[in-house]
């Protein structure tokens, strides 16, 4: 439960619908932040003449900034509390966005993307620990999932932000700016301020961290696969497709598929889990859609097989960090959620920062197709590892 200020204490219970609706904007506006802003600039690079591999370091930049932020992420929420630090993050997005299209340059790009990686990661961590630890365990399948699905939604809409820039280059990140000010008032005005349980025990901060992981380490895996995909397909894809022949406009029409294919099965796929288990769900999950981004070179340029591939895969993938997380939250005790959290959003970073760096270089490298042969094998080695993890009990 959360420890909530006086003037909140007595409706928290009665308004928590509100409180969770706000949280599921909050991060679909987060969700179409991340859409939008990798392809969008992605694209500005390479027609700029910037090398594969130097855009997908570009946009690593971004996780990079978000890496930082889970270093001190729970310190920060322990003294400022889930409202404030959201605030924080929420407040910061919405001065940096329309900074971008002052001035098109790769440096202050980094410096720029670092921030907003700074500020979507300290909304990211606020809100999905406020709704994992409001969750009783007999839905947590269900409402990280339909949180999951959420940010599917808003990553689903982002690259839509490319035809935006018919309208010049300011247009997508005003429209932007102004959807992050809207959720800075709804959160101002609705949300109570709260903290998260403190342990009973003094256990150090570097045994709950090494506990956490040491228990449910094969739940935190998908927090990094699923980094690695959508940081890749939203960095890299843009650049593949230019190589291989699409327009700017395949492009924006096919990187939606991946999140409708997510908002389709995510919130079964959770419902399944806590029907049938979690870990099960999770290496049906990797295997299938391991094997269906294998076949994505094979399809060539047939728009309608990549838009299908992209679906399913993007479908049985999309709930990886939604489940991952649940699954973590079965096996650990409730006051080590905090530093499992962290861990969960460090894996998520590091997946996000490999993965544009790899598949530039991939492709730079002349091998176009390895973006799809790295992120489908990564997948299938992951489910093929369920075998011989070994679950403990609280």
């Amino acid at each position: 439960m959360l420890k909530t200020s006086s003037q909140h204490s007595q409706s928290i219970h009665s308004v928590s619908k509100v409180h969770f609706a706000i949280l599921i904007i909050a991060i679909i506006v987060a969700g179409i932040s991340q859409g939008m802003l990798l392809p969008v600039l992605a694209i500005f690079l390479e027609k700029m003449g910037v090398s594969s591999t130097l855009n997908g370091l570009n946009a690593a930049v971004l996780y990079i900034g978000s890496f930082g932020m889970t270093l001190v992420a729970e310190r920060l929420l322990g003294i400022l509390g889930f409202k404030k630090l959201m605030l924080g993050g929420l407040l910061l997005v919405l001065i940096t966005l329309p900074l971008f299209p002052l001035y098109p340059s790769i440096i202050f790009w980094f410096v720029l993307r670092l921030l907003v990686g700074v500020g979507d990661s300290a909304v990211h961590y606020s809100a999905q620990l406020w709704v994992l630890m409001m969750t009783p365990s007999e839905h947590r399948g269900r409402n990280l999932s339909i949180y999951g699905m959420s940010y599917g939604i808003g990553f689903s809409i982002g690259p839509l932000g490319i035809k935006l820039l018919d309208w010049g280059v300011y247009a997508p990140f005003l429209l932007l700016a102004a959807l992050f000010l809207i959720v800075v008032i709804l959160v101002i005005w609705k949300l109570p301020h709260g903290t998260p349980e403190k342990t009973a025990t003094d256990e150090p901060a570097q045994r709950r961290f090494t506990k956490s992981y040491s228990w449910a380490w094969y739940a935190l895996i998908p927090a990094f696969l699923y980094g690695y995909m959508e940081a890749a397909m939203n960095s890299n894809f843009p650049v593949y497709g230019l190589r291989v022949g699409f327009s700017t406009g395949d492009i924006a029409f096919l990187l939606p598929f991946i999140g409708i294919g997510g908002l389709i099965l995510q919130l079964p796929l959770g419902i399944l889990s806590d029907r049938y288990g979690r870990k099960k769900m999770l290496m049906i999950c990797g295997g299938l859609g391991g094997l269906l981004f294998l076949f994505v070179p094979m399809a060539e340029t047939n728009m309608i097989a990549i838009a299908a591939i992209f679906a399913l895969a993007g479908g049985l993938i999309g709930s990886f960090f939604s489940l991952g997380l649940a699954y973590a939250a079965d096996m650990l005790p409730k006051v080590y959620l905090p530093a499992a959290n962290v861990l969960a959003s460090f894996h998520f970073n590091a997946g996000s920062i490999i993965g544009p760096a790899l598949g530039g270089k991939g492709i730079e490298m002349g091998s176009p197709a390895s973006l799809f042969w790295v992120l489908g094998g990564c997948y299938m080695i992951f489910a093929a590892t369920g075998f011989i993890f070994k679950e403990k009990s609280k």
